[in-house]
């Protein structure tokens, strides 16, 4: 997709969710992730980060404590991605995932990463990955991004680390 207009530089800041249960929505994030927490609004809102940002995460209750899940088939957030540093650190997060009894939904090699999907106790899908370097990207004749979606050997990932 081509644009006249220059690309924009930018990141994504933080995400924050709505959730049920905030206790439980924050034990996931801090205790299964890893995440670090930054704030505390009271019983209504968590903040957690990593590396000391101010927060990646933000999780609150104002519209939805003790609520269900959004259902099936509704626009919404598909999934909050967490991009690990090292190929060792995705397979520690993988490791406390499994080892905190969480289903993992699946796992992929998409060439530029390697990835892991599961869903948080609010039903909200989450991605844990690590990014291959740049120069071992996969690119199509033409020099463009190939991104695919093979199979993860979740085994040898669990090995990592």
């Amino acid at each position: 997709m081509s644009s006249s207009r220059p690309a924009v530089r930018l990141s994504i800041g933080h995400v924050h969710l709505k959730v049920s249960d905030l206790s439980r929505a924050t034990a996931f994030y801090h205790d299964v992730l890893g995440l670090e927490v930054t704030q505390r609004y009271g019983s209504q809102a968590v903040f957690l980060s990593s590396d000391g940002y101010h927060h990646h995460i933000g999780l609150n209750t104002w519209e939805s404590r003790d609520g269900p899940p959004s259902p099936a088939g509704c626009a919404g957030l598909y999934h909050v991605a967490f991009v690990y540093p090292t190929q060792g650190e995705l397979a520690q997060a993988v490791r406390r995932v499994l080892a905190a009894g969480v289903a993992l939904e699946g796992a992929a090699d998409h060439g530029v990463s390697l990835a892991v999907y599961l869903r948080d106790p609010d039903q909200n899908g989450v991605e844990l990955y690590w990014d291959r370097p740049r120069a071992e990207w996969p690119k199509d004749p033409q020099g463009g991004l190939e991104m695919g979606t093979d199979p993860l050997d979740l085994a040898a990932l669990l090995q990592e680390g």
